[in-house]
């Protein structure tokens, strides 16, 4: 598997919630953030067998199952395709892609296209077959990185935009020198750092910047790591002292979580996921508790 392949892979897992909020503005009304993403890659390989070349290209990135707030529907499956090179019979992969998904699941499928080509003319969106008044017309999200404005995404608070901006940057980096790549690549990691993101996205956001944009010299590379280095430095191991107040604040934090969803689970008919909302703890920790258990969670 190419590097920006799995590159792609691993950032859609770390930040999908992001994904789903960048293309749906009402994403926290249609989904259950709380109960998390079922990542279906296995299934997708039982859909997809290798073919005679066990080294012929794979086409299929993402397929995701998302929980429903509420609708007719309890979840959806949310299929990503990221491609990376014009291909004229891309459309018919993805109808492909679709009814096969479809075969197996009978359950609505939303398809993401995501071109990352440097071809502007280069834009399906839709499969179509007509025969003696039989027809179909499949359409899909496409989403050209070339076309987005580098303004708007790096005006965005979503994650999403940077991952975003950071692929534009690698498309358009060979019409730069190799200093004004570089200082371009600077810039983007110090907007990430400016952003409050939780510490575990800007880590991987910038596992992501760092490993995508390749500067094309080891030497730029090595500096771009050193100075993310010095303007992101690891956190400093904590104290015997700091550690024991951090315990004490935890323990406190635990007890008081505790006699919260007691005291909701005794005196109210809230169901375990509105718990759950109101304590600001995850479902299991809800559940756990009315086994007799008290689940750790991050």
């Amino acid at each position: 598997m190419k590097r920006n392949d799995i590159l792609w892979k691993s950032i859609l897992e770390d930040i999908f919630d992001d994904f789903l909020k960048f293309f749906f503005p009402n994403a926290e009304i249609l989904f259950d953030f709380e109960k998390g993403f079922e990542y279906l890659d296995q299934e997708l390989d039982q859909l997809f067998p290798p073919e005679a070349d066990t080294f012929a290209t794979r086409y299929v990135d993402k397929l995701v199952k998302v929980q429903c707030r509420s609708g007719a529907e309890a979840w959806l499956l949310v299929h990503i395709e990221v491609q990376g090179y014009r291909d004229e019979t891309f459309p018919d992969r993805m109808f492909t892609y679709y009814y096969r998904i479809w075969d197996k699941y009978r359950k609505p499928i939303t398809a993401f296209a995501i071109l990352t080509d440097d071809c502007r003319h280069f834009l399906p969106s839709q499969f179509e077959q007509a025969c003696l008044g039989t027809s179909v017309c499949f359409r899909f999200n496409s989403y050209k990185v070339l076309d987005q404005s580098e303004e708007e995404l790096a005006a965005s608070d979503n994650p999403f935009a940077l991952v975003v901006l950071a692929v534009k940057l690698a498309i358009i980096g060979k019409r730069f020198s190799s200093q004004d790549f570089y200082r371009l690549k600077i810039d983007l990691a110090k907007r990430l750092l400016s952003h409050d993101f939780s510490k575990r996205k800007i880590a991987k956001l910038l596992d992501f910047l760092k490993f995508y944009i390749d500067l094309g010299s080891k030497e730029l590379n090595k500096e771009f790591n050193e100075i993310i280095e010095t303007i992101n430095p690891k956190p400093k191991p904590m104290t015997i002292k700091e550690a024991v107040l951090y315990i004490v604040k935890e323990e406190a934090k635990e007890e008081r979580n505790v006699t919260f969803i007691k005291n909701l689970l005794r005196e109210t008919k809230f169901s375990h996921e509105e718990i759950a909302r109101l304590a600001d703890v995850p479902l299991k920790c809800v559940e756990g508790f009315v086994q007799g258990t008290w689940p750790e969670y991050d």
